[in-house]
């Protein structure tokens, strides 16, 4: 509702003008963005990109008007619907998936947690093929991360290599699954269980993906203790900049949102005052007795909120997300079926059986015995307007960033080899398989890769 002073002619008058101005963008959509061109070959072909219509902009201008701009109902809503979509009980947006991360590892060290806290020098198991803010949070907590190997050609964790990485130091497994595709959830979360670990998902790249556990269909982001999405532009919704943390544990939910609103012990809405009834009676630390609930700190924290602005956009979004996992999935299954005859020097990517991935993108990874290389292939399909990406890091432990941790005993931990993972690094890239790819754009990259194959002959 707009805020101000009006009277029922006024407020009549504001509503009406509100209509009107919705009326517009919807016609400014049309003109701006609604109008569809055919593809034209060798014009940008994206690897990922926004999907929206009219709704988008209207729900954006709807939270705009009423110029509530902190988290307000826009936020509950999707929180509301993003946990019912998961499956779980309780969802926090947040600011961006990298502090979505950051939350979901940051409440495991808290001291409500008594015993299962993680605590520093504790080790965590994780892949070196992921991506830089899955692995930074444990790092920064001063716990240990324990690199294990991916299986190919379904690029997740390797089972074989996270039993062998398994320490008494052991808290916590925290992964990803890669570009939509499960990593194994049943078994993943039964080592954890049988070792008493915390289990993190890392969603960003698989909303809407599921994974069979005890013969039942569950969405990936509900079967481990937390879990995390983003709501960048390249990812399965959008709301620009935002992300999620949800689990179904009550107590998780109080400090992930205690870590995300400042570290207060208050769980008081924005804009609400005494929501527990006893505000200024508690004893709380060595403060003093009835010291303002609103401004007691039970943890270090941050300030990680969106806005209602976001939020409205990823109401819209979500309406959408059905059909969006639906289209990329059907994508995928082109690109598949269509490069197929290529298997002699590309190895194509699978699905991990028992699972129902969400794909973020189309992996593919040249095979050692092929008479060219990733970058030969690469730089064809960019010089084409094809944009290409890496699989993220490739082997993160390669990079600059590591230099000086490379020095240091006991700051973080290799389990095994990480031998596909490194050939991941020298040979695999993707490409996109986003809702707003049509088919023309999907038969133009595969006939780019078949032509430059063919061009340069059969494998050695």
């Amino acid at each position: 509702m707009l805020h101000g002073k009006f009277g029922d002619d006024g407020m009549k008058n504001a509503q009406e003008l509100k209509q009107k101005i919705l009326e517009l963008t919807e016609k400014y959509y049309q003109i701006q963005f609604g109008q569809p061109h055919p593809f034209i070959e060798g014009e940008r072909i994206g690897y990922a990109g926004r999907v929206f219509d009219q709704a988008e902009l209207q729900e954006l201008v709807c939270a705009s008007l009423e110029f509530w701009l902190t988290a307000g109902h826009y936020t509950q809503a999707f929180e509301h619907r993003l946990a019912s979509y998961i499956g779980v009980k309780y969802c926090s947006l947040v600011n961006s998936g990298s502090s979505a991360n950051l939350l979901a590892f940051a409440a495991l060290t808290s001291p409500m947690l008594g015993d299962r806290r993680i605590r520093r020098g504790d080790e965590v198991i994780t892949v070196a093929a992921g991506f830089p803010t899955t692995i930074t949070p444990i790092l920064q907590y001063g716990a240990v991360p324990v690199f294990i190997d991916i299986e190919m050609p379904c690029y997740n964790l390797s089972l074989d290599a996270l039993e062998k990485a398994v320490s008494p130091k052991t808290r916590a497994v925290m992964a990803a699954h890669t570009l939509g595709n499960p990593f194994p959830l049943e078994e993943v979360r039964r080592f954890c269980d049988a070792h008493g670990l915390w289990l993190v998902e890392d969603n960003c790249d698989a909303l809407g993906a599921e994974y069979c556990v005890q013969g039942e269909w569950k969405k990936t982001g509900s079967v481990g203790h937390i879990a995390t999405s983003s709501f960048y532009p390249a990812h399965h919704i959008t709301m620009g900049e935002g992300g999620a943390v949800y689990t179904d544990d009550a107590l998780l939910h109080r400090i992930v949102n205690s870590m995300r609103d400042w570290g207060r012990d208050c769980w008081c809405q924005p804009g609400c005052d005494n929501t527990c009834g006893c505000r200024f009676e508690g004893r709380w630390g060595t403060l003093p007795q009835g010291y303002d609930h609103k401004y007691v700190y039970s943890h270090f924290g941050y300030n990680l909120k969106a806005t209602d602005l976001q939020a409205a956009i990823g109401c819209a979004q979500m309406d959408k997300l059905e059909g969006f996992v639906s289209q990329r999935r059907r994508n995928w299954s082109i690109l598949r079926r269509e490069l197929d005859e290529l298997s002699d020097v590309l190895l194509l990517p699978e699905e991990t059986p028992g699972s129902r991935p969400s794909w973020f993108g189309f992996l593919i990874t040249v095979k050692e015995s092929a008479p060219f290389s990733r970058n030969a292939l690469v730089q064809y399909l960019e010089s084409r307007n094809i944009q290409t990406r890496n699989l993220f890091a490739g082997n993160f432990l390669r990079h600059p960033c590591f230099d000086e941790l490379r020095e240091e005993q006991g700051v973080y931990r290799i389990a095994g080899e990480l031998t596909n993972t490194d050939d991941a690094m020298e040979r695999a890239f993707w490409i996109g398989v986003y809702p707003g790819m049509t088919d023309e754009k999907l038969h133009y990259m595969a006939n780019a890769i078949k032509t430059f194959v063919r061009e340069r002959g059969p494998a050695s």
